[in-house]
């Protein structure tokens, strides 16, 4: 029992963590860039609602409730790191983040259901192989909340260490990793499958 929780654990948090995970890593960093240690509340519930959907989706595909074609959530996902990419280079500096608290929660739980159905090929047979895959989804979903939070926290160090040290403006630094981000997810979208 223990040790398919530590597997189980394991894998949530080897799915976010590893190299493979690259656009989920990108989707992270431009989902907490704007973000501060004096946030951590609002943070966490972004993300615990991000790996909510990631849940909520997994259960679905697992279940055999809905059925997905990769090529749609391979385009889906760097378009919803495009989105929040431009949307922080475009709020940058603004006080939106304040006034648009329940948009942004319900943002991110729906970015979390297009982003679980990307782990679909990998984590699903790991659940069907469980006896119990209620619970086999919710050591997953635990594994995947872990990772997320490293990302979270160096993600913010980083942030801290630029904007204290080495003078970056919040402005600046958010506008210029999101574009980054951007600059790296934009051959994601015209690379796609779905236009083959």
């Amino acid at each position: 029992m223990i040790d398919n929780f530590i597997s189980n654990l394991q894998d949530g948090i080897y799915h976010v963590l590893h190299f493979s995970a690259f656009d989920h890593i990108l989707f992270l960093i431009v989902l907490t860039l704007p973000y501060l240690f004096k946030d951590w509340k609002r943070l966490l519930l972004i993300i615990t609602l991000f790996t909510f959907g990631h849940c909520i989706s997994l259960s679905l595909v697992t279940y055999n409730i809905i059925s997905v074609d990769i090529k749609v959530i391979s385009f889906l996902i760097p378009l919803t790191i495009s989105i929040v990419a431009l949307f922080n280079i475009f709020t940058s500096g603004k006080k939106i983040l304040q006034t648009k608290t329940g948009l942004l929660f319900l943002i991110a739980f729906i970015f979390g259901l297009v982003h679980g159905l990307g782990f679909e090929n990998d984590l699903n047979s790991l659940i069907s192989a469980s006896e119990n895959k209620l619970l086999a989804i919710l050591e997953i979903a635990l594994g995947i909340e872990i990772g997320q939070l490293v990302i979270t926290f160096i993600v913010i160090f980083l942030s801290f260490l630029c904007q204290t040290i080495f003078r970056f403006s919040k402005r600046d630094w958010v506008m210029v990793i999101s574009s980054i981000v951007l600059g790296c997810v934009l051959p994601m979208l015209i690379n796609s499958k779905l236009f083959s």
